[in-house]
């Protein structure tokens, strides 16, 4: 069922900071609505809005799933999607001018909650200049927001602030510190193999660069992704012409640190531009796209798997136009991953088991019918959640981000009943590891799991041998506890 609204006149909540997706192409008149994630499912809402959006997208909710603020490259929103106070005016220069309505470079900015002051938050962003050539990236900007301001709809304090100026491809990454405060920003030197590494604490900005050893590549825009728990980080290497090159670099991070490590290249070239990339919850996994196939790369053995290919569709169903292929991806909250398209169409793709080998993972083509249109757009969202690692050799640091947590975990299980296999979804206590205990009637413990801190999300297979019955899955963490009824069945 949709909810047709507008956003001055109703405040929209979804479960967590990073458990909104807003969307719709850039014409004003249009419907645009967007997703609003729980831990296992979604919702979907119609609504009129002011921002549209072309490829550049980034936003961020409160603790309780209330949209804070959004922007499109070109200008910040407020909760209530109206110009936030001193928001308008964003990545001066370039080929700003050129898209009122949007920014059309991907992960080209993106919101974080600023280290050890949970009023506060950073935007990383940048626009495309022409060299004579094409179209890189000329600096880093930073802009930070104070949330309490204009009657808490936030003003924009700090401005445009140069962080980095260099020959850039396009795209941004970011993943927590190991101390659990501070932030690493990631960005990619134009045609060259060297990384810049932006860390961002309570005080400063640090700049570092790094060289991978990965192969140069010219004028890219790129997916920079981390994987939930921080350790590995993927890029692409995708080259049109003559001979089209695609290739995915994954590499171990140290979170503390901040150094990159042992290079692998995946070849998954397969005659076209290849484009957008993701983890698996659990980082067994990698997913990348060219425009007609979605592969599966195991992070284990470097094994290729192609889990889709397109298959002809053309969004809105019974026109002409348009092609529903593959484009950016997008981990979402409820551990399953999206995948747009490269033209204005109604329908989205979804991967249902990511975490699943093969064609298990269930990839479902324009399963999502919009009822308008959207084009490429997917949130630039790092996993907020994740703790301090004191075992990596940095000290646990207080967190301002820990006071705007809920400490609901938020609890599911499915399938339910079960004959015996099934998934957990949850939210743990922040820099809090947590247990899974399943027990039977008689209140014996038949299983038992770790859960680390960063987790959201694990597959559980019950014992073979048990009785058909009702049994009682307990999470517990950082002193919380929950429950959840589990009805198994014998085939």
């Amino acid at each position: 069922m949709y909810c047709f609204f507008f956003l001055r006149t109703l405040a929209v909540c979804g479960q967590g900071i990073n458990h909104q997706w807003l969307l719709g192409y850039w014409n004003f008149q249009d419907d645009k609505g967007r997703l609003l994630f729980d831990s296992s499912n979604y919702t979907p809402l119609v609504e009129q809005r002011k921002m549209t959006f072309y490829g550049t997208q980034a936003n961020v909710s409160d603790a309780a799933g209330n949209l804070l603020m959004s922007s499109n490259g070109i200008w910040i929103a407020n909760a209530t999607g109206d110009t936030m106070m001193n928001g308008g005016g964003l990545n001066p220069g370039g080929v700003t001018p050129n898209w009122p309505n949007g920014l059309p470079m991907t992960s080209n900015n993106i919101f974080l909650p600023y280290p050890g002051d949970s009023n506060k938050f950073a935007l990383f962003h940048h626009t495309a200049s022409f060299n004579g050539v094409y179209y890189p990236a000329l600096e880093i900007f930073y802009s930070i927001i104070d949330a309490t301001q204009d009657g808490g709809l936030g003003a924009v304090i700090t401005k445009n602030q140069i962080a980095l100026q260099d020959t850039l491809s396009w795209g941004l990454g970011a993943c927590k510190h190991a101390n659990g405060n501070d932030w690493w920003v990631v960005a990619i030197k134009d045609y060259s193999d060297i990384i810049f590494k932006f860390l961002v604490t309570d005080s400063t900005i640090y700049v570092s660069n790094q060289s991978l050893g990965i192969t140069p590549t010219v004028g890219a825009s790129v997916q920079l992704t981390f994987s939930q728990d921080g350790s590995k980080f993927i890029c692409a290497n995708t080259n049109g012409g003559t001979i089209v090159e695609h290739e995915v670099r994954l590499l171990d991070f140290d979170r503390c640190s901040g150094i990159f490590s042992n290079l692998r290249t995946i070849d998954v070239a397969d005659g076209n531009i290849g484009w957008g990339l993701a983890f698996s919850p659990s980082g067994k996994f990698i997913y990348a796209c060219s425009s007609i196939h979605i592969f599966q790369i195991d992070t284990d053995n470097l094994s290729v798997d192609t889990v889709a290919t397109y298959d002809g569709f053309v969004s809105p169903v019974g026109s002409s136009c348009c092609a529903t292929t593959f484009w950016n991806m997008y981990l979402a909250a409820n551990g399953k991953i999206y995948v747009t398209s490269g033209s204005g169409v109604q329908h989205i793709h979804e991967i249902n088991y990511p975490d699943s080998a093969g064609i298990a993972c269930d990839v479902q083509q324009h399963a999502i019918d919009l009822g308008y249109a959207q084009l490429r757009s997917v949130p630039n969202h790092p996993n907020y959640y994740l703790g301090c690692d004191t075992t990596l050799g940095c000290p646990c640091l207080t967190t301002g981000i820990e006071e705007l947590i809920s400490h609901d975990f938020r609890f599911n299980v499915a399938p339910n009943p079960t004959s015996g296999s099934f998934k957990i979804t949850y939210l743990l206590p922040q820099n809090h590891p947590g247990q899974l205990e399943v027990f039977d009637i008689n209140g014996r413990r038949i299983y038992e799991m770790n859960l680390p801190p960063w987790s959201t999300m694990q597959e559980v297979l019950l014992p073979s041998g048990i009785s058909a019955g009702v049994y009682n899955c307990v999470i517990a963490s950082g002193g919380e506890r929950g429950n959840k009824k589990v009805v198994v069945f014998k085939e």
